[in-house]
């Protein structure tokens, strides 16, 4: 069997994999380390179409990352190129076609596209040969496109992409398309119950519920490495650790507006009610189908206890909201330390985060600087220490993610 059929034995093998994966950024990632695995490629960029417009979502780069202290992740920037013909993602966009470049620095004169080096300049990285392939679906729609960046042979030379690799990176992306979709779907239907909650709380938009879904599995990503966790279960765990993160207050849609938008500190009473939103969006999950109900049910009843035994609600029967545990006074008992299970911890971290970085009508956002040194404080009182410190190893890449996702506000 020729090396070529190997390869497509090996995608049509892999597009299993994608189709086991239903969150939108951990299909992404995905795409974009099998595509350049299939071909040998030592980079690569993934695109979204968002109207006009390619977002990139994804880049690698395997020289760069060896550069990097271990556990590090490559940092990129958030940027937009217009969909047209004068770039080589954007031709491949707008044409529908793929696009094989064996050295972007001897684009021909002729060619509608350029290649702008400017980002090899600011990395230090030379981008040789290019291979660009459209996301099209079958009614002809482009969801974005693969870009996959100098092919290495057997002794770590860069070469040109041939035929064969052009023939197998669009078929994968054929492939890759139909998951894509299905994954937008999955998105699109969180998305709505987050315009639900936004309804009633206007905190809950789909830009902070992302950003805390994304630095939530950062963080988590980093601690199983540490933990020694094969990565093929860190990779399903984000899979479903990233939904569930999304829909962490989904509760509160059962909440009074009274107390939901009241423009004041809560009364007691009023904050005795509010903090019932972890047990309503529990609830929602209990018909468990699925490892993502398990998780969304730990996120949304814990993501508010706090370390040193403060937080809500405490040891309750999630079905009655009953005391499990009471302390001589009456009160419901915190869960402490460990008792509070890793992805509620987790996710009260990302959520502080956020909700001090951005700004509310009832006050301005904090600075970083602020931000962080708060996050420090009430490490070992609030939050877990040991995520805390992971938390701060991860910190450039939550800053990328805070690009990624702006509050409709900030667009330009």
């Amino acid at each position: 069997m020729s090396s070529e059929n190997v390869k497509l034995q090996e995608i049509i093998g892999i597009d299993s994999e994608l189709n086991k994966l239903q969150d939108m950024d951990i299909l992404l990632e995905k795409i974009l380390t099998e595509a350049r695995r299939v071909v040998g490629a030592d980079a690569g960029s993934l695109y979204i179409s968002d109207g006009e417009k390619l977002t990139i979502n994804y880049a690698q780069n395997d020289t760069k990352q060896r550069e990097l202290p271990p556990g590090e992740k490559l940092i990129y920037s958030v940027f937009s190129i217009p969909i047209n013909t004068q770039t080589i993602s954007g031709y491949a966009a707008a044409t529908g076609e793929a696009v094989n470049i064996p050295d972007a620095y001897e684009i021909p004169e002729s060619a509608p596209y350029g290649f702008n080096p400017h980002y090899d300049r600011v990395s230090g990285y030379k981008s040789t040969s290019m291979l660009a392939v459209p996301l099209s679906t079958n009614m002809g729609d482009i969801l974005g496109v693969i870009q996959v960046i100098n092919k290495l042979d057997e002794k770590g030379k860069v070469i040109a992409f041939s035929k064969d690799d052009e023939l197998l990176v669009t078929h994968f992306a054929t492939n890759a398309t139909v998951a894509l979709q299905r994954a937008q779907m999955t998105r699109a239907i969180l998305l709505r119950m987050i315009k639900m909650a936004e309804l009633r709380d206007p905190k809950e938009t789909g830009p902070h519920v992302n950003r805390v879904a994304g630095y939530a599995v950062e963080i988590y990503e980093r601690w199983a490495k540490e933990q020694g966790i094969e990565p093929r279960e860190i990779e399903r765990t984000k899979d479903s650790f990233r939904m569930a993160a999304i829909l962490h207050d989904v509760g509160k849609v059962a909440i009074s507006d009274n107390i939901l938008k009241k423009p004041g500190r809560f009364t007691d009473d009023e904050y005795t009610v509010m903090k019932q939103h972890t047990l309503h969006g529990a609830r929602l999950f209990l018909n468990k189908q699925s490892i993502f109900d398990e998780m969304a049910i730990e996120v949304a009843l814990n993501h508010h206890e706090n370390w040193d035994g403060t937080g809500y609600p405490g040891h309750v029967d999630v079905e009655t909201g009953a005391p499990l545990k009471i302390d001589a006074a009456g009160n419901v008992v915190g869960k402490k330390g460990e008792e509070i299970p890793l992805f509620g911890r987790i996710v009260a971290i990302s959520d502080v985060y956020d909700a001090l970085r951005s700004r509310r009508v009832y006050k301005e956002s904090w600075t970083h600087e602020q931000t962080l040194e708060e996050i420090r404080k009430m490490s070992g009182t609030k939050f877990d220490p040991e995520l805390v410190d992971i938390f701060f190893k991860v910190l450039p890449t939550i800053e990328t993610i805070s690009d990624k996702y702006k509050d409709d506000s900030e667009l330009s």
